[in-house]
């Protein structure tokens, strides 16, 4: 890699980072919600990009230790993302009153 190359990369990267700070920053706490479920989905894509690089690695040990741990920590983000997900929507649903177990508990009491 040659520096230019690195310093372009560099410049890209914190670019992304200061657009993104500024983004997120600016969702109401109202659209979290969904915007999480989006990018699950995007994230989904990193999981298999993961997955490509872990089976085409050529970079020795190394390599397929970065790989798997990159697919460890997709998966881990994709699925956590859904569970944190799944959480914040039972927040919103009804609550639901308490019954009788049984039809017939009623009656026995």
């Amino acid at each position: 890699m040659t520096p230019e190359t690195l310093a372009i990369d560099a410049f890209v990267f914190i670019l992304a980072v200061f657009a993104g700070f500024e983004l997120i920053q600016k969702v109401p706490t109202t659209l979290h919600t969904p915007l999480m479920s989006g990018t699950n989905a995007i994230h989904g894509i990193v999981l298999v990009g993961a997955l490509v690089l872990a089976s085409e690695t050529v970079g020795g040990d190394a390599g397929k230790i970065l790989a798997t741990a990159a697919v460890f920590l997709g998966a881990l983000n994709v699925f956590g993302g859904f569970v944190v997900t799944d959480r914040m929507l039972l927040m919103f649903s009804k609550k639901r009153t308490p019954g009788p177990a049984k039809k017939g508990a009623e009656k026995a009491a």
